[in-house]
């Protein structure tokens, strides 16, 4: 079948490996961000693969533009099958140097926005065809299980994220739908970025194939939460 997928942050990093995954397997792909050029430009690059991709200027802690993009999407595409929220904002500061706005804006740009994606893409998946299901992936780090010294802002939002995952898995399963939550223990590599021997940072094009795994999961065996780690070379904080 061919899939409708949305990810809901989309930099030259994760979100970009994981939209050329999806787009490579035929998926149409909306990319939903607040950077216009360098969505343009990834959606242009899918467009001459198996898939499509959407360019949505999205500002994700904002109610009406997330409700705008899925109807953009639903305009082009129809419903959504598979969400990825990939967006995560914070300043690396402890207790007494985040400010109020700060870690506000941490709390917008994770939970909020994962509640305001979650609750557009649940309504397209839920109540559909029988025979198909759809497919929630909501990116973590360590910080989602065990919170980091001078990140107060980051530990809380990853944390709330995780428990807003549990949450619809046990809600949104039964209608079938999966919600998933991968731990990321570990830095991403950077884009253009030298592979070490032996590796000492997450490959994204790796992760995404993880999530592409997610979203054909075979119902009866869906997992809810998958960790990550970055091997032998790295600083593996939780595992």
């Amino acid at each position: 079948m061919t899939r409708t997928a949305v990810v809901a942050g989309v930099g030259p990093g994760l979100g970009t490996a994981v939209a050329r995954r999806f787009a490579a397997e035929g998926c149409r792909v909306a990319l939903l961000a607040r950077t216009e050029s360098y969505l343009d430009a990834l959606a242009a690059e899918l467009d001459g693969t198996a898939g499509e991709g959407l360019a949505v200027r999205t500002d994700l802690t904002d109610a009406a533009s997330v409700e705008r993009a899925f109807e953009t999407v639903r305009e082009e595409w129809g419903p959504t099958d598979a969400l990825v929220y990939n967006a995560s904002g914070a300043p690396w500061k402890g207790v007494t140097d985040v400010t109020l706005d700060e870690f506000d804006d941490a709390l917008a740009t994770g939970p909020r926005g994962a509640l305001l994606c979650s609750q557009e893409a649940a309504a397209d998946m839920v109540g559909g065809d029988a025979n198909e299901t759809g497919t929630v992936v909501f990116t973590g780090a360590t910080t989602s299980v065990r919170g980091r010294e001078g990140a107060l802002g980051f530990s809380a939002a990853k944390f709330a994220v995780r428990g807003m995952a549990q949450s619809l898995a046990r809600e949104l399963g039964p209608e079938g739908v999966h919600v998933a939550h991968v731990v990321l223990d570990g830095s991403i590599r950077p884009p253009d970025a030298e592979t070490a021997e032996p590796p000492t940072t997450l490959d994204p094009d790796a992760i995404a194939e993880r999530y592409w795994e997610l979203v054909t999961a075979d119902a009866d065996t869906m997992p809810f939460e998958v960790h990550l780690t970055n091997g032998p070379g790295g600083a593996i904080e939780f595992v």
